[in-house]
């Protein structure tokens, strides 16, 4: 029988900017995402997370939710610009939200997983630079250690920074997130000054908190469409752009000199800062990337997401087994794992995500057999609690395993919700009986 150990960390994420609303209430200052929302044709359906699930005004429903569900842990993460409005300038009202969060989790036997960017830079340390500044590495420890002084006692675990790769990627290269750029000079600096800020703040980190300290990157395994030496090679050339690129300065072997020989923004000392040690690697995995020479990823299977991310669950074990076998983090999370389907509710109210539940399942089978490979997995975070807003998608991808009516704001747990509460009340429930 498949069982997943006593202590293992089941539990389910969420991010502030998508799900909290409020945007402008009890002092909160405005972020680049809050102005990209506010540009013409940059959010697929004009929308904006002013309301998004009205989680700042419905927290005590929500951990009602969690609690519901029977999570162990919670991964959300704190709204910089709520904390800091102006990017260093302390607003009690944002700290005193997140102090009551924590201790109601707490209170519900549920601990803590703060991540302390998940991209909503504030728009004032954006237009003093921003991530291409090297001065907002020092406003960014500056702003962790004034949240882990208030937090630090309670939390269990911290991240730092929240896929810094669609930070510098998909904000500074490709223009498709905020503050939508497209310039592959800022995109590195980008890139380089978030690593290092997540190193210094873990270094400050240590004299404030108890909690685990790391770091959450998107890794997506890539596989060669065939065995040509053409196909071999843009496969590592993907690899190292968008996976080695990252983990390698991380765990002290610099940048991979395949991707970039002479990094322009790095000083002395940089280098040993971001490998500074750390507690856990939280990865979060959707889909692999077949590629082809040329760089272009392939379309294998028609079973996808409404992303048109491929399902494909051994990739998960494959991107486990690769860090822990080249890496040796002392501990990994998936941090981040779900599906986006737009299944609604049926006339009897009930939403049977069918696709979902089996998208999920086929993933625990994954987790549980990197356990039993000796990888030293520790948790599990299903994304996401609630269907929110899905960033430059608006609100046209639903991935909560909980349907949210944005209308009425009510929130109606869906077929995976069960599952998920069936396994996280047991914990060691054995896959099998889960199937029954």
């Amino acid at each position: 029988m498949k069982r997943f150990p006593d202590d293992f960390a089941w539990g389910v994420a969420t991010s502030a900017f998508q799900i909290e609303g409020a945007v402008a209430e009890d002092g909160r200052g405005e972020s680049i995402w809050d102005r990209f929302c506010a540009e013409r044709g940059r959010i697929v359906d004009g929308s904006d997370a002013n309301v998004a699930c009205d989680h700042y005004h419905r927290v005590a429903d929500d951990v009602a939710l969690l609690r519901w569900l029977g999570a162990r842990s919670y991964r959300f993460s704190i709204g910089w610009p709520r904390v800091m409005p102006d990017g260093h300038t302390v607003n009690p009202r944002g700290l005193d939200f997140y102090d009551r969060l924590v201790d109601q989790l707490c209170e519900s036997g549920i601990d803590p997983f703060v991540t302390l960017n998940h991209w909503d830079l504030p728009q004032a340390l954006h237009d003093a630079g921003g991530w291409p500044d090297r001065d907002t590495v020092h406003a960014f420890v500056e702003y962790a250690v004034v949240v882990m002084r208030r937090l630090g006692d309670r939390v269990k675990r911290v991240c730092t920074h929240n896929e810094p790769w669609c930070i510098s990627t998909l904000g500074f290269l490709n223009g498709e997130h905020a503050p939508g750029e497209r310039d592959r000079t800022r995109a590195l600096a980008a890139s380089h000054h978030l690593l290092l800020s997540h190193g210094h703040a873990v270094r400050a980190l240590r004299a404030e908190t108890q909690a685990e300290l790391g770091i959450v990157l998107n890794l997506v395994p890539a596989e060669p469409a065939s065995s040509s030496q053409e196909d071999l090679d843009a496969c590592r050339a993907f690899d190292g752009a968008f996976n080695r690129y990252y983990l390698d300065p991380l765990y002290g072997r610099g940048y991979p000199a395949d991707v970039i020989s002479d990094h322009p923004f790095v000083r002395e000392g940089d280098l040993e800062i971001i490998a500074t040690p750390t507690d856990y690697l939280g990865i979060n995995y959707y889909s692999r990337n077949v590629i082809r020479a040329g760089g272009e990823a392939v379309t294998v299977s028609d079973d996808k997401t409404d992303m048109g991310w491929e399902v494909h669950a051994p990739g998960l074990f494959a991107i486990l087994r690769r860090v822990h076998e080249d890496y040796a983090p002392k501990k990994i999370y998936v941090a981040e794992n779900g599906a986006a389907y737009a299944t609604a509710p049926g006339a009897d109210g009930r939403v049977r995500d069918v696709d979902r539940v089996r998208y999920l399942s086929t993933h625990f089978e994954a987790a549980h057999q990197a356990i039993t490979a000796g990888i030293p997995l520790a948790g599990f975070y299903v994304w996401s609690l609630l269907d929110n807003f899905e960033w430059a998608q608006g609100y046209t991808k639903r991935f909560g395993i909980v349907w949210v009516d944005y209308a009425t704001q009510a929130r109606v747990p869906k077929d995976s919700a069960h599952l998920c509460r069936r396994i996280m009340l047991a914990n060691g429930l054995a896959l099998e009986e889960l199937a029954s």
